[in-house]
């Protein structure tokens, strides 16, 4: 009898919070939080493509959140800059030149081949911690914001990544970043 109470107990504690977690009212919030979080922090600025519209370049909002477009290949950047001129940004800005090399921002929409489908959350809140991708792979390069966005709170990661995975995927497989060297002879 003992057992089955202990089991019962362990059983109830452990349901509690996955009811929790599961209410659709608490996801939605989750979401709406990340949503304005993704905004504030400016990420659609970089990872949705710009195109032209009546009054410039406006967001390509079919591309919302999917990063540099496949179909776009850029030609060599006009030059790696040094000095006071820093870096160069492709007219999409999805496509960046400095020092680093060349970097192409990275599709987050959760599509499982090109983008966060198959991330976990830690994956995620790893990636943006240690400024690597995946949270152990090659570094993030700029001009994406690491420093800054990995200090957020678990609790806004979270939620960030929440919205994130409430996106249309979009399947769009971002090249991979030039090195410096290859950048300059590109």
């Amino acid at each position: 009898m003992r057992h089955l109470m202990l089991t019962i107990v362990i059983a109830s504690a452990l349901a509690a919070p996955m009811a929790r977690a599961a209410d659709p009212d608490t996801v939605t919030a989750h979401v709406a939080h990340g949503k304005y979080l993704v905004r504030i922090m400016s990420c659609n600025d970089c990872h949705t493509p710009l195109k032209m519209g009546a009054n410039g370049p406006e967001e390509d909002t079919s591309r919302t959140l999917s990063g540099h477009p496949e179909s776009l290949a850029m030609p060599p950047a006009p030059m790696i800059p040094t000095g006071p001129w820093g870096w160069t940004g492709a007219s999409s800005m999805t496509a960046f030149a400095g020092p680093w090399g060349v970097s192409f921002t990275a599709n987050l929409t959760p599509d499982p081949e090109t983008g966060l489908g198959r991330w976990s959350e830690q994956m995620f809140i790893a990636a943006l911690r240690t400024g690597r991708h995946e949270g152990r792979g090659r570094p993030i390069l700029p001009p994406m914001p690491v420093q800054n966005i990995g200090k957020a709170s678990d609790e806004d990661l979270r939620d960030i990544f929440a919205y994130l995975r409430s996106l249309p995927a979009i399947h769009n497989r971002v090249p991979q970043p030039i090195e410096p060297l290859q950048a300059e002879n590109h």
